[in-house]
Protein backbone atom coordinates (compact mmCIF):
# COMPACT_ATOMS: atom_id res chain seq x y z
CA UNK A 1 0.00 0.00 0.00
CA UNK A 2 1.50 3.53 -0.78
CA UNK A 3 2.54 6.14 1.53
CA UNK A 4 0.13 9.04 1.18
CA UNK A 5 2.04 12.38 1.66
CA UNK A 6 -0.06 13.22 4.77
CA UNK A 7 1.54 15.33 8.20
CA UNK A 8 1.19 13.65 11.47
CA UNK A 9 -0.72 15.73 14.13
CA UNK A 10 2.05 14.61 16.70
CA UNK A 11 2.30 12.15 19.74
CA UNK A 12 2.01 15.20 22.76
CA UNK A 13 0.39 13.64 25.22
CA UNK A 14 -0.63 10.30 23.37
CA UNK A 15 0.59 8.05 26.79
CA UNK A 16 -1.84 10.43 29.32
CA UNK A 17 -4.67 10.25 26.86
CA UNK A 18 -4.96 6.66 27.43
CA UNK A 19 -6.54 5.16 30.26
CA UNK A 20 -4.36 2.23 31.49
CA UNK A 21 -6.24 0.84 34.75
CA UNK A 22 -5.77 -2.26 36.40
CA UNK A 23 -3.93 -4.54 38.68
CA UNK A 24 0.06 -3.78 38.29
CA UNK A 25 2.80 -6.51 37.31
CA UNK A 26 5.36 -6.74 34.57
CA UNK A 27 5.05 -10.74 33.76
CA UNK A 28 2.56 -13.27 33.06
CA UNK A 29 -0.75 -12.76 32.13
CA UNK A 30 -4.34 -13.16 34.41
CA UNK A 31 -6.11 -16.58 33.71
CA UNK A 32 -9.35 -14.96 34.64
CA UNK A 33 -11.57 -15.75 32.01
CA UNK A 34 -13.90 -12.85 32.62
CA UNK A 35 -13.41 -9.20 31.30
CA UNK A 36 -10.02 -7.09 32.29
CA UNK A 37 -8.19 -4.23 31.95
CA UNK A 38 -4.74 -3.90 30.95
CA UNK A 39 -2.21 -3.81 33.41
CA UNK A 40 -0.60 -0.78 34.37
CA UNK A 41 2.93 -1.27 36.08
CA UNK A 42 6.18 0.30 35.92
CA UNK A 43 9.07 -1.48 33.78
CA UNK A 44 11.63 -1.28 35.70
CA UNK A 45 15.23 -2.67 34.26
CA UNK A 46 12.94 -5.40 31.57
CA UNK A 47 13.22 -4.28 28.00
CA UNK A 48 10.29 -5.30 25.81
CA UNK A 49 11.39 -7.21 22.50
CA UNK A 50 9.08 -5.56 19.80
CA UNK A 51 9.29 -7.39 15.92
CA UNK A 52 8.13 -4.91 13.15
CA UNK A 53 7.96 -6.44 9.54
CA UNK A 54 9.86 -4.27 6.81
CA UNK A 55 7.64 -2.28 5.36
CA UNK A 56 4.77 -2.01 8.04
CA UNK A 57 5.21 1.30 10.24
CA UNK A 58 7.25 4.03 9.11
CA UNK A 59 10.42 5.09 12.14
CA UNK A 60 8.34 7.29 13.42
CA UNK A 61 5.65 5.88 13.93
CA UNK A 62 7.45 3.07 16.25
CA UNK A 63 9.36 6.05 17.92
CA UNK A 64 5.77 7.56 18.95
CA UNK A 65 4.94 4.67 20.43
CA UNK A 66 8.08 3.41 22.35
CA UNK A 67 7.95 7.55 23.52
CA UNK A 68 4.37 6.76 24.76
CA UNK A 69 5.39 3.67 26.45
CA UNK A 70 8.39 4.99 28.50
CA UNK A 71 6.04 8.01 29.71
CA UNK A 72 3.97 5.13 31.09
CA UNK A 73 6.19 2.52 32.11
CA UNK A 74 9.48 4.37 32.12
CA UNK A 75 10.35 1.28 30.02
CA UNK A 76 12.83 0.70 26.99
CA UNK A 77 12.42 -1.14 23.83
CA UNK A 78 14.24 -3.47 21.98
CA UNK A 79 12.84 -2.81 17.94
CA UNK A 80 13.85 -5.82 15.81
CA UNK A 81 13.11 -5.11 11.76
CA UNK A 82 12.27 -8.45 10.30
CA UNK A 83 12.31 -9.35 6.30
CA UNK A 84 9.40 -11.06 5.17
CA UNK A 85 11.37 -14.02 3.29
CA UNK A 86 11.34 -16.71 5.57
CA UNK A 87 9.24 -14.73 7.60
CA UNK A 88 7.06 -17.57 8.62
CA UNK A 89 9.42 -20.26 9.83
CA UNK A 90 11.47 -17.19 11.70
CA UNK A 91 8.44 -16.76 13.51
CA UNK A 92 7.72 -20.49 14.63
CA UNK A 93 10.94 -20.93 15.60
CA UNK A 94 11.20 -17.46 18.16
CA UNK A 95 7.69 -18.70 19.17
CA UNK A 96 8.97 -21.94 20.44
CA UNK A 97 12.25 -20.74 22.40
CA UNK A 98 11.95 -19.53 26.23
CA UNK A 99 13.17 -16.32 24.96
CA UNK A 100 11.11 -15.43 21.94
CA UNK A 101 10.08 -11.53 21.16
CA UNK A 102 7.51 -10.35 23.72
CA UNK A 103 5.49 -8.75 20.50
CA UNK A 104 4.87 -9.49 17.36
CA UNK A 105 3.53 -7.65 14.32
CA UNK A 106 1.61 -9.84 12.08
CA UNK A 107 -0.11 -10.69 8.82
CA UNK A 108 -3.38 -11.19 9.77
CA UNK A 109 -4.03 -14.39 7.61
CA UNK A 110 -0.65 -15.45 9.49
CA UNK A 111 -2.69 -15.38 12.99
CA UNK A 112 -4.35 -18.44 13.40
CA UNK A 113 -1.37 -20.56 12.42
CA UNK A 114 1.16 -18.99 15.20
CA UNK A 115 -2.15 -19.49 17.71
CA UNK A 116 -3.08 -23.28 16.80
CA UNK A 117 0.25 -24.25 17.43
CA UNK A 118 0.19 -22.38 21.41
CA UNK A 119 2.89 -19.65 20.11
CA UNK A 120 0.53 -16.44 21.17
CA UNK A 121 -1.67 -15.29 24.49
CA UNK A 122 -4.98 -15.82 24.36
CA UNK A 123 -6.10 -11.56 24.61
CA UNK A 124 -9.89 -12.78 24.77
CA UNK A 125 -10.39 -11.52 28.25
CA UNK A 126 -8.28 -7.83 27.37
CA UNK A 127 -10.59 -7.36 23.99
CA UNK A 128 -12.95 -5.21 25.25
CA UNK A 129 -10.53 -2.36 26.79
CA UNK A 130 -8.10 -3.13 24.26
CA UNK A 131 -11.10 -1.73 21.65
CA UNK A 132 -11.04 1.13 23.27
CA UNK A 133 -14.53 2.07 22.24
CA UNK A 134 -13.49 1.83 18.68
CA UNK A 135 -14.94 -0.87 16.23
CA UNK A 136 -12.12 -3.19 14.71
CA UNK A 137 -12.47 -3.46 10.82
CA UNK A 138 -13.82 -7.30 10.29
CA UNK A 139 -10.76 -8.15 8.22
CA UNK A 140 -8.67 -7.51 10.76
CA UNK A 141 -10.58 -8.85 13.75
CA UNK A 142 -12.07 -12.18 12.49
CA UNK A 143 -8.70 -14.16 10.91
CA UNK A 144 -7.01 -13.24 14.41
CA UNK A 145 -10.07 -14.71 16.44
CA UNK A 146 -9.88 -18.86 16.43
CA UNK A 147 -13.03 -20.59 17.99
CA UNK A 148 -14.30 -17.12 19.54
CA UNK A 149 -10.99 -16.51 21.55
CA UNK A 150 -8.63 -13.38 20.42
CA UNK A 151 -5.53 -13.62 19.87
CA UNK A 152 -4.46 -10.96 17.75
CA UNK A 153 -5.01 -6.95 18.15
CA UNK A 154 -5.60 -5.22 14.59
CA UNK A 155 -2.74 -2.82 13.92
CA UNK A 156 -3.58 -1.29 10.14
CA UNK A 157 -5.57 -2.47 6.95
CA UNK A 158 -5.29 -2.23 2.99
CA UNK A 159 -8.23 -2.42 0.86
CA UNK A 160 -8.93 -2.70 -2.76
CA UNK A 161 -11.00 -0.26 -4.92
CA UNK A 162 -11.71 0.13 -9.10
CA UNK A 163 -8.73 1.98 -10.52
CA UNK A 164 -9.91 3.55 -13.84
CA UNK A 165 -8.47 5.56 -16.64
CA UNK A 166 -10.46 9.01 -16.64
CA UNK A 167 -9.73 9.84 -19.90
CA UNK A 168 -10.76 6.86 -21.62
CA UNK A 169 -13.79 6.67 -19.44
CA UNK A 170 -14.52 10.20 -20.96
CA UNK A 171 -13.63 9.72 -24.20
CA UNK A 172 -16.18 7.47 -24.11
CA UNK A 173 -18.92 9.01 -22.83
CA UNK A 174 -18.51 8.09 -18.78
CA UNK A 175 -17.71 11.52 -16.62
CA UNK A 176 -19.48 10.18 -13.58
CA UNK A 177 -18.06 7.31 -11.22
CA UNK A 178 -21.15 4.50 -10.77
CA UNK A 179 -22.32 3.89 -7.71
CA UNK A 180 -24.63 0.79 -8.28
CA UNK A 181 -23.13 -2.42 -10.18
CA UNK A 182 -25.95 -1.59 -13.12
CA UNK A 183 -24.54 1.54 -13.51
CA UNK A 184 -21.08 0.08 -13.87
CA UNK A 185 -21.47 -2.20 -16.44
CA UNK A 186 -23.30 0.46 -18.44
CA UNK A 187 -20.18 2.41 -18.31
CA UNK A 188 -18.17 -0.82 -19.00
CA UNK A 189 -20.39 -1.30 -21.82
CA UNK A 190 -19.84 1.98 -23.45
CA UNK A 191 -15.79 2.02 -22.73
CA UNK A 192 -15.75 -1.78 -24.47
CA UNK A 193 -17.87 0.56 -27.17
CA UNK A 194 -15.06 2.78 -27.48
CA UNK A 195 -12.10 1.04 -27.60
CA UNK A 196 -12.87 -2.06 -29.48
CA UNK A 197 -9.39 -3.73 -30.03
CA UNK A 198 -9.34 -7.38 -29.76
CA UNK A 199 -6.87 -7.04 -26.89
CA UNK A 200 -8.11 -4.12 -24.52
CA UNK A 201 -10.41 -5.05 -21.70
CA UNK A 202 -13.49 -2.61 -20.19
CA UNK A 203 -12.10 -4.12 -16.96
CA UNK A 204 -9.44 -6.51 -16.80
CA UNK A 205 -10.31 -9.25 -14.37
CA UNK A 206 -7.11 -11.58 -14.19
CA UNK A 207 -9.00 -15.44 -13.67
CA UNK A 208 -5.96 -16.60 -10.71
CA UNK A 209 -6.98 -13.27 -8.97
CA UNK A 210 -8.61 -14.89 -6.15
CA UNK A 211 -9.13 -11.86 -4.10
CA UNK A 212 -11.13 -9.92 -6.73
CA UNK A 213 -13.85 -13.26 -7.29
CA UNK A 214 -14.22 -13.90 -3.57
CA UNK A 215 -15.75 -9.87 -3.38
CA UNK A 216 -19.08 -11.50 -6.32
CA UNK A 217 -19.27 -14.74 -3.78
CA UNK A 218 -19.03 -12.51 -0.52
CA UNK A 219 -21.74 -9.84 -2.30
CA UNK A 220 -24.34 -12.77 -2.75
CA UNK A 221 -23.90 -14.28 0.62
CA UNK A 222 -21.35 -16.81 0.12
CA UNK A 223 -18.77 -17.77 2.95
CA UNK A 224 -15.21 -20.35 1.68
CA UNK A 225 -15.62 -22.26 4.60
CA UNK A 226 -17.45 -22.58 7.84
CA UNK A 227 -16.45 -23.87 11.00
CA UNK A 228 -17.92 -26.05 13.82
CA UNK A 229 -16.10 -27.36 17.25
CA UNK A 230 -12.79 -26.99 14.57
CA UNK A 231 -13.98 -28.49 11.76
CA UNK A 232 -14.33 -26.54 8.82
CA UNK A 233 -16.71 -27.26 6.23
CA UNK A 234 -15.89 -25.95 2.45
CA UNK A 235 -19.28 -24.12 1.39
CA UNK A 236 -18.58 -22.47 -1.76
CA UNK A 237 -20.74 -24.89 -3.71
CA UNK A 238 -23.37 -23.53 -1.54
CA UNK A 239 -26.43 -21.82 -3.59
CA UNK A 240 -25.26 -18.20 -2.20
CA UNK A 241 -21.44 -18.80 -3.64
CA UNK A 242 -22.40 -20.55 -6.57
CA UNK A 243 -24.64 -17.65 -7.50
CA UNK A 244 -21.61 -15.15 -6.71
CA UNK A 245 -19.52 -17.72 -8.68
CA UNK A 246 -21.68 -17.37 -11.41
CA UNK A 247 -21.60 -13.47 -11.28
CA UNK A 248 -18.16 -13.33 -11.30
CA UNK A 249 -17.90 -15.45 -14.49
CA UNK A 250 -20.43 -13.01 -16.61
CA UNK A 251 -18.75 -10.29 -15.39
CA UNK A 252 -15.30 -11.61 -16.06
CA UNK A 253 -16.60 -12.62 -19.52
CA UNK A 254 -18.12 -9.80 -20.70
CA UNK A 255 -15.69 -7.11 -19.93
CA UNK A 256 -11.86 -9.01 -19.91
CA UNK A 257 -10.14 -10.47 -22.77
CA UNK A 258 -9.99 -14.06 -23.12
CA UNK A 259 -6.79 -14.72 -23.15
CA UNK A 260 -7.06 -13.09 -19.09
CA UNK A 261 -9.15 -16.07 -17.71
CA UNK A 262 -6.37 -18.11 -17.13
CA UNK A 263 -3.86 -15.04 -16.07
CA UNK A 264 -2.57 -14.26 -12.81
CA UNK A 265 -2.41 -10.81 -11.98
CA UNK A 266 0.95 -10.86 -12.33
CA UNK A 267 2.02 -12.31 -15.08
CA UNK A 268 1.16 -10.39 -17.23
CA UNK A 269 1.34 -7.55 -14.76
CA UNK A 270 -1.68 -6.08 -14.01
CA UNK A 271 -0.83 -3.24 -13.04
CA UNK A 272 1.67 -2.77 -16.54
CA UNK A 273 -1.69 -3.52 -18.83
CA UNK A 274 -4.02 -0.52 -17.21
CA UNK A 275 -0.88 1.61 -17.60
CA UNK A 276 -0.14 0.34 -21.24
CA UNK A 277 -3.74 1.55 -22.08
CA UNK A 278 -4.85 -1.83 -22.55
CA UNK A 279 -7.97 -1.79 -19.78
CA UNK A 280 -9.92 1.06 -18.79
CA UNK A 281 -10.17 -0.28 -15.44
CA UNK A 282 -8.77 -2.96 -12.75
CA UNK A 283 -9.32 -3.74 -9.00
CA UNK A 284 -6.36 -3.37 -7.10
CA UNK A 285 -5.11 -2.15 -3.94
CA UNK A 286 -3.56 1.99 -3.64
CA UNK A 287 -0.33 0.77 -3.88
CA UNK A 288 -0.59 0.13 -7.55
CA UNK A 289 -0.99 3.50 -7.77
CA UNK A 290 2.55 4.38 -7.52
CA UNK A 291 3.33 1.39 -9.42
CA UNK A 292 0.90 2.60 -12.54
CA UNK A 293 2.71 6.13 -12.81
CA UNK A 294 6.06 4.40 -12.66
CA UNK A 295 5.22 2.23 -15.60
CA UNK A 296 3.75 5.34 -17.33
CA UNK A 297 4.92 8.64 -16.01
CA UNK A 298 1.43 10.09 -17.97
CA UNK A 299 -0.02 9.00 -15.74
CA UNK A 300 -0.96 11.33 -13.13
CA UNK A 301 -3.25 11.10 -10.17
CA UNK A 302 -5.46 13.95 -12.31
CA UNK A 303 -5.94 11.03 -14.64
CA UNK A 304 -6.99 8.51 -12.73
CA UNK A 305 -10.23 7.67 -10.71
CA UNK A 306 -11.02 5.22 -8.31
CA UNK A 307 -14.36 4.18 -6.55
CA UNK A 308 -15.17 1.09 -4.43
CA UNK A 309 -16.60 -1.49 -6.47
CA UNK A 310 -20.43 -1.57 -6.35
CA UNK A 311 -22.23 -4.99 -5.89
CA UNK A 312 -25.32 -6.59 -7.18
CA UNK A 313 -26.38 -6.61 -3.89
CA UNK A 314 -26.71 -2.67 -3.84
CA UNK A 315 -23.87 -2.77 -1.34
CA UNK A 316 -20.15 -2.23 -2.17
CA UNK A 317 -18.73 -5.35 -2.42
CA UNK A 318 -16.83 -6.82 0.32
CA UNK A 319 -13.38 -6.98 0.38
CA UNK A 320 -10.36 -8.90 1.30
CA UNK A 321 -8.56 -7.03 3.87
CA UNK A 322 -4.79 -7.55 3.92
CA UNK A 323 -3.27 -5.84 6.94
CA UNK A 324 -1.07 -6.64 10.24
CA UNK A 325 -1.92 -7.75 13.82
CA UNK A 326 -0.38 -7.39 17.15
CA UNK A 327 0.14 -10.42 18.82
CA UNK A 328 2.43 -11.22 22.15
CA UNK A 329 4.40 -14.75 22.53
CA UNK A 330 3.15 -17.41 25.15
CA UNK A 331 5.99 -17.58 26.28
CA UNK A 332 6.96 -14.17 27.01
CA UNK A 333 7.86 -12.93 30.57
CA UNK A 334 6.23 -9.70 30.27
CA UNK A 335 2.71 -10.15 29.06
CA UNK A 336 1.72 -7.12 31.29
CA UNK A 337 3.82 -4.72 29.86
CA UNK A 338 3.42 -6.44 26.41
CA UNK A 339 -0.24 -5.27 26.67
CA UNK A 340 0.44 -2.27 27.67
CA UNK A 341 2.60 -1.47 24.51
CA UNK A 342 0.03 -2.96 22.35
CA UNK A 343 -2.64 -0.86 23.73
CA UNK A 344 -0.78 1.86 23.03
CA UNK A 345 0.14 1.33 19.59
CA UNK A 346 -3.40 0.82 18.57
CA UNK A 347 -5.28 3.60 20.62
CA UNK A 348 -6.92 6.12 18.53
CA UNK A 349 -5.13 8.39 18.80
CA UNK A 350 -1.76 6.69 17.45
CA UNK A 351 -3.68 4.81 14.60
CA UNK A 352 -4.72 8.56 13.51
CA UNK A 353 -1.97 10.79 13.99
CA UNK A 354 0.51 8.13 13.15
CA UNK A 355 -0.43 5.12 11.47
CA UNK A 356 -2.76 7.13 9.11
CA UNK A 357 -1.14 10.60 9.38
CA UNK A 358 2.27 9.28 8.79
CA UNK A 359 2.38 5.67 7.44
CA UNK A 360 -0.61 6.12 5.39
CA UNK A 361 -2.64 3.21 6.17
CA UNK A 362 -6.32 2.12 6.45
CA UNK A 363 -6.37 2.66 10.06
CA UNK A 364 -7.93 -0.47 12.34
CA UNK A 365 -11.24 0.43 13.45
CA UNK A 366 -14.67 2.04 11.33
CA UNK A 367 -14.18 5.52 13.91
CA UNK A 368 -10.61 5.33 12.14
CA UNK A 369 -11.64 5.39 8.61
CA UNK A 370 -14.00 7.95 9.58
CA UNK A 371 -11.86 10.35 11.45
CA UNK A 372 -9.80 10.07 8.51
CA UNK A 373 -11.74 11.27 6.19
CA UNK A 374 -11.52 14.78 6.11
CA UNK A 375 -7.75 14.59 5.19
CA UNK A 376 -7.88 11.78 2.42
CA UNK A 377 -6.95 12.80 -1.28
CA UNK A 378 -9.77 12.32 -3.43
CA UNK A 379 -7.90 9.32 -5.34
CA UNK A 380 -7.30 7.41 -2.02
CA UNK A 381 -10.93 8.31 -0.69
CA UNK A 382 -12.25 4.95 -2.48
CA UNK A 383 -9.37 2.38 -0.76
CA UNK A 384 -10.71 3.64 2.75
CA UNK A 385 -14.47 3.42 1.89
CA UNK A 386 -13.72 -0.36 0.54
CA UNK A 387 -12.22 -1.55 3.74
CA UNK A 388 -15.56 -0.47 6.11
CA UNK A 389 -16.85 -3.49 4.02
CA UNK A 390 -14.85 -6.49 4.51
CA UNK A 391 -14.62 -9.69 4.94
CA UNK A 392 -11.87 -12.33 6.12
CA UNK A 393 -10.32 -15.78 5.20
CA UNK A 394 -10.97 -18.76 7.21
CA UNK A 395 -9.28 -18.23 10.39
CA UNK A 396 -7.46 -21.51 10.13
CA UNK A 397 -3.70 -22.80 10.47
CA UNK A 398 -3.88 -24.42 7.34
CA UNK A 399 -4.89 -21.74 4.77
CA UNK A 400 -1.93 -20.45 3.96
CA UNK A 401 -1.77 -23.98 2.11
CA UNK A 402 -4.61 -23.01 0.36
CA UNK A 403 -3.22 -20.03 -1.02
CA UNK A 404 0.40 -21.63 -1.57
CA UNK A 405 -0.92 -24.13 -3.70
CA UNK A 406 -3.00 -21.40 -5.42
CA UNK A 407 -6.30 -23.90 -5.48
CA UNK A 408 -8.14 -21.10 -4.84
CA UNK A 409 -6.66 -19.36 -8.06
CA UNK A 410 -7.77 -22.60 -10.02
CA UNK A 411 -11.36 -22.16 -8.64
CA UNK A 412 -11.81 -19.01 -10.12
CA UNK A 413 -9.54 -19.47 -13.15
CA UNK A 414 -12.00 -22.79 -13.94
CA UNK A 415 -15.25 -20.70 -13.83
CA UNK A 416 -14.10 -17.81 -15.58
CA UNK A 417 -12.51 -19.99 -18.42
CA UNK A 418 -15.63 -22.55 -18.29
CA UNK A 419 -12.59 -25.58 -18.08
CA UNK A 420 -15.35 -26.85 -15.82
CA UNK A 421 -18.73 -26.15 -14.50
CA UNK A 422 -19.25 -23.55 -11.75
CA UNK A 423 -21.26 -26.54 -9.48
CA UNK A 424 -18.54 -29.05 -10.33
CA UNK A 425 -15.31 -26.26 -9.80
CA UNK A 426 -17.48 -25.20 -6.52
CA UNK A 427 -17.61 -28.86 -5.17
CA UNK A 428 -13.93 -30.10 -5.98
CA UNK A 429 -12.62 -27.08 -4.48
CA UNK A 430 -14.77 -27.65 -1.00
CA UNK A 431 -12.33 -31.27 -1.13
CA UNK A 432 -10.07 -29.75 -0.85
CA UNK A 433 -10.63 -27.55 1.80
CA UNK A 434 -12.40 -30.08 4.12
CA UNK A 435 -9.23 -31.69 3.34
CA UNK A 436 -6.44 -29.15 4.11
CA UNK A 437 -8.19 -27.25 6.55
CA UNK A 438 -9.07 -29.82 8.75
CA UNK A 439 -5.37 -31.93 8.58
Amino acid sequence: MRRSALTAIGAVGIATALTLTGCSGTSGGSTSSGPQTVPTGQAGDTTLTVWVMEGDYTPDTIDAINKAYNEATGGKVDVQKQTWDGITTKVSTALATNTPPDVLDLGNTQVAGYAENGGLVDLTSYADDLRQGQTWLGGLEEPATIDGSLYGVPGFGGARAVIYNKQMWADAGVTEEPTTFDQLEADLDKVKAANPASDFSAFYQPGEYWHAGMQFVWDAGGEIATSDDGTWTGTMSSPEAVEGLTAYKEFQNAYSTPSSQTASAKTPDINQIFADGKAGAILNSNGALDLIKAANPAMTDDALGTFPMPGISGENQPVVLGGSDWGIAAKSQNTDLALQWIKIATSPEVQQDYVFGVDGWIPNSTEGIEAAQPNLSEIDQAFFTAALNSKATPASGRWASIEADKSIDTLFSSVASDSKSVENAAKEFDSTLDSTLNK
